[in-house]
């Protein structure tokens, strides 16, 4: 079963993500913004694809023992069509409620290709490009796809480099592995604030809160 973003995290932890936000941008002018998707996309390909190999493997088999078994078992056409059907349909449910097959029949550069065009609607709906120095970032989380996109504005990539980026990454991941998702999110979050004073995106006189703090949580 897929799991549910909106269900990722509790009130407490959710209420731990925006005070970590909060601390982090006490350091720097950079704007965080986190977000949580249940997936990036329905993958409607890898069910066609599940369910066409199921169905195809049936009606081979059943073309098998047509031609090679010695067995005095006959099919009726009726027989062999209800089986192939029946064993396509298990297979489009196999690879929807399955992340596994989903991942699988979906494949891995569709994968990373969805989940990239997802982190950059994300990116533009919560307006991250929107801050006065370009200094937002979006931490994305893609449930479903295994994926954690960190995507800096043009104000931060230009010192950042993309080692650093993926470090970033690994503390949400590692976290997620432990089974302690928002522990690793706010370390991530928390290496953000680091990470950007010391590239010199220094907090200013002036400096606002212009993205809010709070944790994005989506079905899709």
């Amino acid at each position: 079963m897929k799991r549910s973003a909106s269900n990722l995290f509790s009130s407490q932890d959710s209420q731990r993500i925006e005070a970590a936000i909060a601390e982090a941008e006490k350091l720097t002018s950079g704007e965080i913004v986190p977000y949580a998707v249940s997936s990036s996309d329905e993958y409607e390909e890898a069910l066609w694809r599940a369910g066409i190999l199921l169905g195809a493997f049936t009606l081979g088999v059943f073309v098998a023992i047509h031609n090679f078994s010695t067995s005095w078992q006959t099919f009726e056409l009726v027989q062999v069509a209800a089986a192939t059907l029946g064993a396509s349909l298990a297979g489009v449910l196999f690879a929807r409620y399955w992340q596994s097959a989903t991942r699988f029949f979906a494949g891995r550069d569709t994968i990373q290709r969805r989940t990239m065009q997802r982190a950059m609607e994300a990116f533009l709906a919560e307006e991250v490009f929107k801050t006065r120095d370009r200094t937002g970032i979006l931490l994305f989380l893609s449930l479903l796809e295994h994926k954690v996109i960190v995507m800096g504005d043009s104000g931060i990539n230009a010192m950042v480099k993309q080692e650093e980026w993926d470090h970033v990454v690994k503390r949400i991941v590692d976290g997620i592995r432990s089974d302690k998702t928002a522990d690793g999110l706010i370390e991530a979050i928390r290496e953000c604030g680091e990470l950007l004073k010391r590239q010199g995106v220094t907090i200013k006189a002036d400096d606002a809160n212009e993205l809010s703090n709070k944790m994005r949580s989506m079905d899709r």
